[in-house]
């Protein structure tokens, strides 16, 4: 078989009214520093199946448009499909936009999600393509190397270390999708039936969003236990634009519909900053099923009780304040992870608690 010079078997060129079966969208705004390595992940992709390349250029104003061009016969020569669209307006009209024009002029059967700055392996698309096939209903995501290797440590440690049930569990933490976007790879068909991303435009949390609507219809989550992508940090990237208060007040409003809808009551672990304001973030029937708050530290303790400052109407909630030993599940944990040397890891340990029943990560 001819050989391409990376050492890549070239694919012949594929009958064009054969289906295709795996679309990889790529929206993209002023990706000329990434753009070129991007697309070469794409040209050494080892998948045997008939593969397209769908680009979105969202109004860039440096070279990307010329990169895509420049790159355009290469993966066609190599038996890729490339669909290229874009807009020329002076403003990005956003990433949902972005995305959803590049998934609407693609037709896979199924849908590979790429950011225009990270970098996938080689195996990436025929791993997940497998997996996909037998988990129509699921978004499949995979592990990931992060660029620059000291950059967000704990997040990718969580990226890459949770377990099965703890994709499911851990929805509500503040890092996000328990598998992150660049990473997703889904049948175009669950796709539709979820809907399409949010076009708010910059500062919406489109892949946060959408995640939720997917748990909501009842959408799995599965990783392959894999290294399949570089993921870059850097300071020009579209997640920077969404505020932590956007998102703060997401995670609540999700976890009120998807956990503490169906609590009588509950505990919330940390009578600090964070737990306190998690407290003044609920909506009064959900502020009502707080029987109290718990920590380890001595003085939040000694105080007794957490006074919330409400409306003349009622009252002043006086909340008792715990030792987790003292306190009884369920519980609310606005503790952050992997902070405390593994202090409060196995604080929560000595209950013999199990996640996902007797509580629920909110860090």
């Amino acid at each position: 078989m001819k050989q391409c010079v990376s050492g890549y078997p070239f694919q012949p060129v594929q009958d064009p009214d054969s289906p295709v079966d795996v679309s990889i969208i790529v929206p993209a705004y002023n990706a000329e520093l990434w753009l070129d390595e991007c697309l070469t992940s794409v040209f050494q992709q080892d998948f045997g199946g008939v593969l397209e390349v769908s680009l979105y250029n969202d109004g860039s104003t440096d070279g990307s448009a010329e990169i895509i061009q420049r790159w355009t016969p290469r993966l066609e020569e190599r038996g890729i499909r490339v669909i290229v669209g874009g807009h020329k307006d002076q403003r990005p009209r956003g990433v949902g936009y972005a995305k959803n024009q590049a998934i609407g002029q693609s037709s896979g059967r199924y849908l590979c999600f790429l950011d225009s700055d990270d970098v996938m392996m080689p195996q990436r698309v025929r791993l997940q393509y497998e997996v996909a096939q037998r988990l129509p209903k699921s978004i499949i995501g995979c592990q990931v190397r992060r660029e620059p290797p000291d950059a967000t440590e704990r997040y990718t440690r969580w990226i890459n270390s949770l377990t099965p049930d703890q994709l499911l569990t851990q929805v509500f933490t503040s890092h996000g999708p328990t598998i992150i976007m660049p990473t997703w790879f889904c049948s175009r068909e669950w796709f539709c039936y979820v809907g399409q991303f949010v076009e708010d435009g910059q500062g919406t949390p489109e892949d946060l969003l959408y995640f939720y609507d997917h748990l909501r219809r009842g959408g799995g989550v599965h990783r392959v236990d894999e290294c399949l992508l570089l993921y870059r940090y850097h300071k020009h990237a579209a997640t920077h634009s969404v505020s932590e208060e956007t998102i703060w007040r997401n995670r609540v409003r999700f976890l009120e519909e998807r956990v503490l809808e169906h609590w009588p009551s509950f505990t919330i672990w940390n009578a600090g900053k964070q737990g306190r304001k998690l407290y003044r973030s609920l909506t009064p029937r959900h502020r009502d099923k707080v029987v109290a708050f718990c920590d380890v530290d001595a003085n939040k303790i000694s105080k007794g009780f957490y006074t919330f400052e409400e409306s003349e109407k009622r009252p002043k909630p006086r909340i008792p304040v715990l030792h987790f030993t003292e306190a009884r599940p369920p519980f609310i944990i606005c503790v952050k992870l992997d902070l405390t040397g593994g202090g409060f890891e196995d604080n929560l340990r000595s209950l013999n608690l199990k996640e996902g029943e007797d509580y629920y990560h909110f860090s």
